[in-house]
């Protein structure tokens, strides 16, 4: 149960977390944003879509956008993020929404994210609401602020 509870349902492609902060840019790595997810433990270092106006500490709602290597259906395992910490490197869920203007997949990993398939093979009508899947990410993870 996400504390405090929600007291509206939101759309279950949202992601809805906590503005943690910006990670400044190095010479190797551009700027981020740091976002906590309810129920879990992950810090994920995205790169933002556009300006985040959030003070750190406040609610955030947005969408996070991500490109898998692969994506294959996977029989057993849960749902998680790896690393726990970081840019996300690799995802496992289950498919909560096909979106087909985008080609992407919306996998409920503890927190949605919406990947598209980068192997030419692969398109996001090729899997169905309910399949389990695991992908790896590459780098460049978003995420969009939704107003």
């Amino acid at each position: 149960m996400i504390h405090p509870a929600p007291t509206t349902k939101i759309d279950p492609r949202l992601a809805r977390g906590t503005f943690l902060g910006a990670v400044a840019a190095t010479a190797t790595k551009p700027a981020s944003v740091k976002l906590a997810f309810p129920n879990t433990r992950y810090e994920m270092h995205l790169l933002p879509e556009s300006g985040v106006a959030t003070e750190p500490g406040k609610r955030i709602i947005g969408t996070i956008h991500a490109q898998a290597r692969r994506i294959d259906r996977v029989e057993t395992g849960g749902r998680y993020v790896e690393p726990v910490f970081g840019r996300p490197r690799r995802v496992q869920g289950r498919v909560v929404a096909v979106e087909t203007e985008s080609n992407e997949v919306v996998v409920h990993a503890g927190v949605p994210i919406h990947c598209r398939p980068t192997d030419p093979r692969q398109k996001a009508t090729d899997f169905a609401e309910g399949d389990f899947v695991s992908f790896d990410v590459l780098e460049g993870a978003t995420f969009r602020v939704e107003s």
